[in-house]
Parts: structure tokens; sequence; C-alpha cells
């Protein structure tokens, strides 16, 4: 008797937290065959993606080999975009690899199921903004990240040699100031300050300019007012120049233009407002959202289909109290917990449970120069506001938690060690 087959498509957060405890748990017994799929070669753990962007952060040293993870692991790993899904003989269609030179590597190839995840995370929505997808950078892959740190680098070269027509201050744009655009615009003055030590570029960081603009009337808007109004005085102090209420338009080569007619002078754009799921997910014959979000039931089941599930910011999943599990890395966290849990009881034949979030609380990290947050305490859901080196010790842990649901507690120790000594070895920003 064949044992099943459960299918994880992504390897993000939530995804690759799940295929290594399927892995380990029903892939090394020979109770299911647990096999990965994604695009990528690699895993980074996307809120440090603004740390890679400026260079804080060398993905290089940071990332996973699905591949390798996958063979330590008990789970199987397959290169590959799905094109398609078949949900009557429950099969996908995977798109053919091609190579830089656009030679066919691997034909397009089609992957059987028994069980399906989706947690395909999410993308940044530009709105149809005009101008946006050619003049702005996104901070969605590490791809993405890397071509910002690239452009960044070029940037600060340029204003080695000044010229007649040039502005004697570096200005970058960021639209959107929700966490990623709110600590991009903090890294930015560390990474300008570490540059300009390095001899990289003459400018210091008081010839830095960097503006947030935000649509909605204050920053962080998904988060406590407390946080928001602690994290925009921090901002200020830094020089950064917060635009709230305030919505673009369109997006121009060297301007970012607003619905009141403002014009933001940028050498450097960057689009962190808002975000949908792939848009693929609403052609595979699912009911989803305007923004293609699945809809699923509370046990994380599609509502069209109990043999599929979806997790993390690609899933719209109800709560008893009518609201939506937010796009959150700590929610895909605990819900690739949940599903674990799930997918077990379905492969035992016993009744699945609903997925309650839990807030844990929020932080903001801005850079070296401070943190800001708030923790979660108990069942009574009461905020402890918390900042400086405590809330920057809980910032980092956040990153620990997820090495340690991938690679153990003995394996994530010896990282921590090894990043400590990195911090003498290295540069303290990748350079090249």
């Amino acid at each position: 008797m064949s044992v099943p087959r459960i299918v994880v498509i992504g390897g993000g957060a939530g995804g690759l937290e799940l295929v290594t405890r399927l892995g380990r748990r029903l892939g090394r017994r020979g109770r299911a065959e647990i096999m990965l799929v994604d695009r990528h070669t690699t895993h980074i753990w996307k809120p440090l993606l603004h740390e890679v962007a400026t260079g804080a952060l060398d993905s290089g040293l940071d990332e996973i080999s699905y591949q390798g993870h996958a063979r330590a692991n008990g789970y199987h790993f397959q290169l590959g975009t799905v094109t398609g899904l078949d949900r009557e003989s429950r099969q996908l269609t995977l798109a053919p690899i091609i190579d830089d030179e656009g030679h066919e590597v691997l034909p397009s190839r089609s992957l059987s199921y028994d069980e399906l995840v989706i947690a395909v995370g999410s993308v940044s929505n530009d709105f149809g903004t005009p101008g946006v997808g050619e003049y702005c950078h996104f901070l969605d892959s590490p791809r993405q990240a890397e071509a910002f740190r690239k452009d960044m680098l070029n940037t600060f070269l340029r204003y080695n040699t000044p010229r007649q027509d040039q502005r004697t201050r570096m200005a970058v744009g960021i639209v959107g100031a929700g966490a990623t655009g709110v600590e991009l615009a903090a890294e930015l003055y560390d990474a300008s300050q570490m540059l300009h030590a390095y001899g990289v570029t003459r400018l210091e960081s008081d010839h830095l300019e960097v503006h947030l603009i935000e649509a909605a009337p204050g920053i962080l808007p998904a988060l406590p007012e407390r946080i928001s109004q602690a994290v925009h005085r921090e901002l200020e102090r830094l020089g950064v120049q917060v635009h709230v209420a305030t919505r673009v338009t369109r997006v121009e080569p060297s301007a970012i233009i607003t619905a009141d007619g403002q014009r933001i002078e940028t050498d450097l754009g960057v689009w962190a407002a808002g975000i949908k799921a792939p848009a693929f997910l609403s052609e595979l014959g699912l009911t989803t959202e305007r923004n293609h979000r699945i809809r699923v039931e509370s046990s994380l089941q599609s509502i069209d289909d109990p043999h599929i599930f979806a997790l993390g910011d690609c899933a719209s999943c109800p709560q008893e109290d009518g609201s939506q599990v937010p796009p959150r890395a700590q929610a895909a966290h605990q819900q690739a917990d949940r599903l674990y849990k799930n997918l077990r009881a379905r492969l035992e034949g016993k009744p699945l449970k609903p997925f309650v979030f839990r807030d844990r609380g929020s932080l903001i990290s801005l850079a070296h120069f401070d943190a800001v947050g708030s923790l979660m305490r108990g069942a009574s859901a009461r905020s402890l506001f918390i900042e400086g080196h405590l809330a920057k010790f809980f910032y980092a842990s956040l990153y620990r938690m997820h090495q340690r649901a991938i690679h153990g507690s003995l394996k994530t120790g010896l990282m921590v060690i090894v990043d400590g000594l990195n911090r003498f070895l290295k540069p303290r920003m990748k350079l090249h």
C-alpha cells in the first residue's frame, strides 16, 4: 500500500516550518511522502529582506538550500513554478525550468498529491499606480532586495563625484509605512553611516534624505497607536521626512507625485504599500478574494476542496469574532503548527480543529538605533509596551525562533555563536 503524499507549495516561513515538522515526524518514518515545491532554490526569512536590501545582512550567509535542508529533514524538494491544478485527479502542473540563456533545463511536469498545502505568501500591491512597476524597487524576494542593494551602492558612488546638475543630498522615497517601509527607512541611515566609515561614499547621514509616504493617517496603521507614535518620533529624530495621509498617484523616473500635487524628487524609489497574494491563485479554480487570497475554513481547508489547505498571507482565514487572521509572520508560524496537527489528524481519520490566532504582540526594529513594540500578556490580551535593549532582544529572538523551528536547538545555538564571530571577522555590511 502506497503512503499518502503531502505537497506544500511555497517555502516561506510557514511552508518551510511545516514541511520540516512533517518530514521529521512522518517522512522519516515512512508514514507519508512530504514534498516541497518552490520556484527558488533557497530560503531566507522574509522579515529580514530590508536588511538584505541595505547590506546589513549577507543573504549568502543566511539563506538555506532547500535541497540540503530536505535531505537532512526527511522531505523532498522540487524546483518549479505551479501553472495548473486538476482537483479531480489531484495533479499539479509545473512550468518548464529555463536557464539564464533561455534553454530548457526541465520540461513541464505533473505532480500528484493526496493532500495539498498552498503557502506562497504575498507580494506588494501597486494598486495599478502608473510608473510603479517601471521606476520602483520591490522587496518581495531576496533577488529584489539584492537589486535594490546594488542600485543603492551605485547611487552612493555617483555622489562621490559632484556635478553641477546634481543635488547635494541623496534622496530615497519609500511608499508605504508598514513594517517593511519603516524598518528600511531606519536601515538606510545606518547604511549611509557605515558606507561613509568604509570610504565607499563621501556622503554622511545628514546628506541622506529619506521620504516615508503613507496614505493612512499614521504610520504602522495595523499596529497600536502607542507604537506608531513612538516609532514616528524616532524616525523624525533620525531625519526621516514622514508624509502621512498622502496618496501617491504616479511615479516618474526621478520623482514621486502625490494626490495633492506634491512632487518628491528621488534618486531611488521603493514601493512597500499594501500586499496581495500572487495572481495565479485566482486561476486555479479555487474561491479567492479580490486580492487573490484563498478563502479557507477555520480548519485552513479551502472552502472548495477538503484536500487543499492554505496558510499564511495567501489564505483568508475567518475567526470566531468575524475578523480575518492578519497577514503577519507570527500568524504563519501559528498556522504551520495547527496545520501540522490537522494533517496528522487527517491521516489518522480524526476530526480537524479550527485555527485560533493568538496575538503575541508587535515589534519594530529601527536598525541599531532603537526598537519599539508590545508583548501580549496572558489570556487577558493586555499589552506590555517595551523599547530599547529589551525590545531589540525580543526582536532578535523572533528570528532565532524561526531558526529553531527549521534547524533544531543545537544548530541554532551554533548559528548564534557563528553570527557573533562574523561580527568580528567580517565588515558590518555587505560591500560588494
